[in-house]
């Protein structure tokens, strides 16, 4: 009965395109915001509409009471009928970001900080503060969030995001230690953490992962020590120019895999699902070295006469 009172003239209103002062117009719906409200917005937007119109049209259809709070994307061509609906179905608009495997956490701080449609509610918190925010506070950053595209609604905050890929993290952590292999040295699920990031960090090559994992593993069971270069380039911060030097392998922190022995105290990084599945199933292999041919792979060695040797020839030349 309501929309036959609203007429015919009305019912082909309804399916007329809105004029926009723009190919899309952003429009954000507080929660708890009225529908006579929410059609003031559409028109403080810059939509051309006769606002007491568009009301009745909201009222008379029985959906006003059903929008949702979010933010919407209204695109050339849409119809008061088409924008009634989107708003009662909650059609908010999404952008996407995306968390990169291999990077830090300062690294992800800031592609978020660039985000122009996230709510920075994490500027100006040092890292423990924003542990703290989502909930995991004195918990040490690095590592902890899934390097995956996230989407998310205009509006949305940083620490939203964040407890959404950490969440994510926990997930992938957890099925990839319950598929550990006996050839894993790792003895707890934080250890597979720390690994997984080493491995990350030093390949790229998803076939060269296990074999990786394979080398430190082995070094772990055996007493070894790890000697990787980034974790000492972690350990180093800002002091590090993209050139590792003797005296760096030399200096101590407590991430220097060349002075202490055993796994860094923290992960150095975002490991992939990848990465974590072959920190706790390393390939079934000997291996205690390894060194990069220069063309995206590594020779792999089971004694340091072997290693030397594939120095020799992979990074010397001889």
């Amino acid at each position: 009965m309501a929309l036959l009172a609203f007429g015919a003239a009305g019912w082909w209103w309804v399916n007329q395109p809105l004029r926009l002062p723009a190919a899309t117009v952003d429009l954000s719906v507080e929660p708890g915001t009225l529908p006579r409200a929410v059609v003031q917005a559409v028109a403080d937007a810059g939509v051309e509409v006769d606002p007491g119109l568009l009301y009745a049209w909201f009222r008379l259809s029985g959906q006003g009471r059903q929008i949702k709070a979010g933010s919407y994307e209204l695109e050339t061509g849409i119809t008061p009928r088409r924008l009634l609906s989107k708003l009662a179905r909650g059609e908010e608009s999404l952008r996407a970001v995306t968390l990169v495997e291999g990077w830090t956490f300062r690294q992800m701080r800031a592609a978020l900080a660039k985000e122009e449609s996230l709510k920075h509610d994490t500027a100006g918190l040092d890292d423990a503060a924003v542990m703290a925010l989502i909930g995991r506070p004195g918990q040490h950053p690095e590592g902890r969030f899934f390097p995956d595209t996230y989407a998310y609604a205009r509006g949305s905050t940083e620490s939203h995001l964040l407890e959404r890929a950490l969440r994510a993290m926990d997930k992938r952590l957890q099925a990839a230690w319950a598929e550990r292999s006996p050839q894993a040295a790792v003895k707890s699920p934080e250890e597979a953490l720390i690994l997984a990031s080493i491995v990350e960090k030093e390949t790229g090559r998803g076939s060269d992962r296990p074999l990786v994992s394979a080398v430190f593993n082995n070094r772990l069971r055996v007493g070894m020590p790890l000697q990787t270069d980034p974790t000492v380039i972690y350990g180093m911060g800002a002091a590090f120019n993209g050139n590792l030097r003797k005296i760096d392998l030399q200096t101590d922190t407590p991430w220097n895999t060349y002075t202490r022995p055993g796994l860094p105290p923290t992960p150095i990084a975002m490991p992939g699902k990848a990465s974590l599945l072959a920190a706790v199933q390393p390939a079934p292999a000997k291996a205690l070295y390894f060194v990069a041919r220069g063309d995206g792979s590594s020779h792999f060695s089971e004694s340091l006469d072997e290693h030397n040797r594939a120095v020799n020839k992979y990074q010397r030349g001889q």
